[in-house]
């Protein structure tokens, strides 16, 4: 064998070698291309039934919004009348602190009236007795 024939057959190896690598590579990608395609299926498939899901969840979410708004506007003249029960409470309240201190004023002007009227009236028996003494 000549030089030239061993630096070709030197090539043709190093060629079979690089085909082999690129070969066993390629086969690998499709490996992994198969199963990232796989993988997409199954996670559309996934997203699917989520989203189907997530639907039904925004449905009943709304129903139950609805239900409860329903429920709050049956449920508000209560409120109402409660705050309006609690406003004739303080008016009350105070319609009889008044009423308190109207009687309270008006007890101690009697008193000092009784008071005035019994002293008056002690001084008159003293005039009447020294009148009658004299």
């Amino acid at each position: 064998m000549t030089g030239g024939q061993v630096a070709g057959l030197i090539a043709a190896i190093a060629f079979l070698i690089l085909v082999l690598f690129i070969g066993m590579f390629l086969v690998k990608m499709n490996k992994t291309l198969g199963e990232v395609n796989r993988s997409m299926k199954t996670m559309t498939s996934d997203v699917d039934v989520i989203s189907h899901q997530a639907e039904d969840i925004m449905a009943n979410a709304n129903e139950l919004l609805e239900d409860v708004n329903k429920k709050v506007a049956t449920i508000d003249p209560v409120f109402q009348a409660a705050a309006d029960l609690g406003e004739s409470v303080s008016d009350l309240n105070t319609a009889t602190r008044n009423l308190t201190d109207r009687v309270s004023e008006t007890a101690k002007t009697t008193a000092k009236t009784s008071l005035a009227a019994r002293a008056g009236k002690t001084v008159f028996d003293l005039y009447k007795n020294r009148r009658n003494k004299e």
